[in-house]
């Protein structure tokens, strides 16, 4: 492992859980890029040395980045971009694969982020989504993508979180120009040990730990729940059943936190909080969130879980640092 600090540019940068993985790991997080302003302001807070471009992907250029940072010092590049386009979850997504990358306005950032790859040409870049990014020739016309970007060799890595010490599920690829196989954890950390030793909600001592109101017809189906059921039920994409409003089980690990979908807790009538739902990420408690509940809500679960990040950053800082 070498000394120095290897640096980070982040596009769709979120609220940082991706960068946060890498900060622990002894990365130096230089730029993140994100149009939505409260997740600007949560990476701001909590990168407080990066620069943050509150600004659409589209509109940043070479000549804005080369203004900002040396470009060419830049090591590794990540980010998320949106996965709605490719989500089965998402029941208006573009029936013909290739029209979501290529047709779909949120699609076509992922052309961007590889855009700014082939003006900066970093030493290693990681590109998070949903599996479904993968469907139909959409693998086939990434690598194409890439490759004209510069990078020949493409990597389709897919990581489970709950295999690095996540408390919930999230099956992710993470497309590179390196094959990443950090090893996993032997144990599972469950639902009543990430959210061991929280005080109770609304006591102002610690942050983004209110509880959210709900309708009363909304409060008198949770009190009827029992673990691993859900209040919600409605269908995505190709008629799939999707879950929301889930009683977690506390000897279990969660399900998939996502930026719409709401968990109640195991042992009282009520919403997790954005810290507790912010636990199920791995996020640390000084990790603090800004803007509305709901857009806190959406930063949290659109992020890379922290100990995923952190898994994948040290597996690079001991292989290529």
């Amino acid at each position: 492992m070498g000394s120095s600090r290897p640096t980070v540019l982040d596009i769709f940068c979120g609220a940082g859980g991706f960068a946060r993985g890498f900060l622990e790991e002894g990365f130096n997080i230089v730029l993140g890029i994100d149009s939505f302003k409260p997740a600007a302001m949560t990476y701001k807070a909590n990168f407080p040395s990066a620069i943050v471009v509150a600004d659409d992907v589209k509109v940043v250029d070479y000549s804005m980045l080369q203004d900002l940072i040396d470009t060419g010092s830049i090591d590794i590049v990540i980010g998320s971009p949106p996965c709605e386009p490719f989500t089965s979850a998402n029941p208006r997504r573009l029936r013909d694969p290739l029209d979501r990358l290529y047709s779909d306005p949120r699609g076509r950032l992922v052309l961007h982020f590889i855009r700014i790859l082939a003006e900066i040409q970093p030493k290693i870049f990681i590109m998070e989504n949903v599996p479904h990014i993968m469907e139909g020739e959409l693998r086939k016309a990434l690598k194409a993508e890439f490759k004209r970007a510069g990078y020949r060799k493409v990597y389709f890595n897919m990581l489970r979180a709950e295999d690095y010490n996540t408390p919930s599920h999230r099956l992710r690829v993470f497309i590179s120009n390196v094959r990443i196989n950090p090893k996993p954890s032997r144990r599972r950390i469950t639902v009543k040990e990430a959210l061991k030793d929280l005080p109770p909600p609304d006591t102002n001592s610690i942050p983004n730990h209110r509880v959210a109101t709900v309708s009363r017809r909304m409060l008198k189906r949770i009190v009827r729940l029992k673990w691993g059921e859900a209040a919600v039920r409605f269908r995505g994409d190709m008629g799939r059943t999707l879950l929301n409003y889930i009683k977690l089980d506390p000897n279990r690990i969660a399900p998939t936190v996502m930026g719409s979908r709401r968990f109640v807790h195991p042992y009282e009538h009520r919403l997790l909080t954005v810290r507790e739902q912010a636990r199920l990420m791995g996020f640390p408690d000084t990790h603090l969130f800004y803007g509305g509940i709901e857009s806190q809500y959406d930063q949290v679960g659109e992020a890379v879980p922290v100990p995923l990040a952190r898994a994948i950053a040290g597996f690079l800082r001991k292989h290529f640092f």
